[in-house]
């Protein structure tokens, strides 16, 4: 079985390729769309409350706090991965052994592939790449989020040279796609 992984910098595209792997009947492990999911859940909801009680406004969780916070304080952000990373490593090593007899090739959609050296399970990596430009347009739309924050964002992330540096495939998501589904049938039928 081939894992291969998907990634890019916040707003290059990464999630609009893993749809486009899912349209070509492939397995798309998401961990981010995981942790999403963890920020519904009560009990872990109350791990949050007890380590960042600040982001609690009459005891609602206020995930906006919660963002402001940790990407203005790196030890805030470190505590808060802590708290996730682990839940999610034991979700991947689970979803690696339940699939690994069932298909020849899976992927992960993960932002933060190389920065939590997720890579590692990996065969391949496919880095989703745009200009910064459009990044930065697409990331304070789809997010309502003014450029400071959008900054204070990629500048926790390594940075999107650096992916493209280490990855397997690059995927000019500025493409049509039509160019950019070729483009993924092409990479897997080279893995394959």
């Amino acid at each position: 079985m081939k894992i291969i992984g998907i990634t890019g910098s916040i707003g290059c595209g990464k999630t609009y390729l893993a749809n486009i792997v899912k349209k070509l009947g492939y397995g798309v492990y998401n961990p981010d769309k995981w942790v999403r999911g963890l920020y519904k859940n009560t009990e872990f909801l109350k791990i949050i409350q007890k380590n960042f009680p600040i982001v609690f406004k009459n005891d609602v969780f206020d995930k906006r706090s919660l963002r402001n916070l940790v990407f203005n304080n790196h030890t805030e952000l470190q505590k808060l991965e802590n708290i996730i990373h682990p839940f999610l490593k034991q979700k991947i090593k689970y979803y690696i052994h339940k699939f690994c007899r069932k298909t020849d090739i899976i992927f992960f959609d993960a932002a933060l592939l190389y920065e939590k050296n997720w890579d590692i399970y990996c065969d391949y990596v496919i880095v989703a790449d745009i200009d910064e430009q459009t990044q930065k347009q697409r990331v304070m739309k789809r997010d309502n989020i003014s450029e400071s924050d959008f900054y204070k964002i990629i500048k926790v992330q390594i940075p999107q040279k650096e992916k493209i540096k280490r990855a397997d495939y690059i995927v000019n998501t500025g493409e049509s796609e039509n160019k950019n589904k070729m483009q993924i049938i092409k990479i897997i039928d080279e893995i394959i």
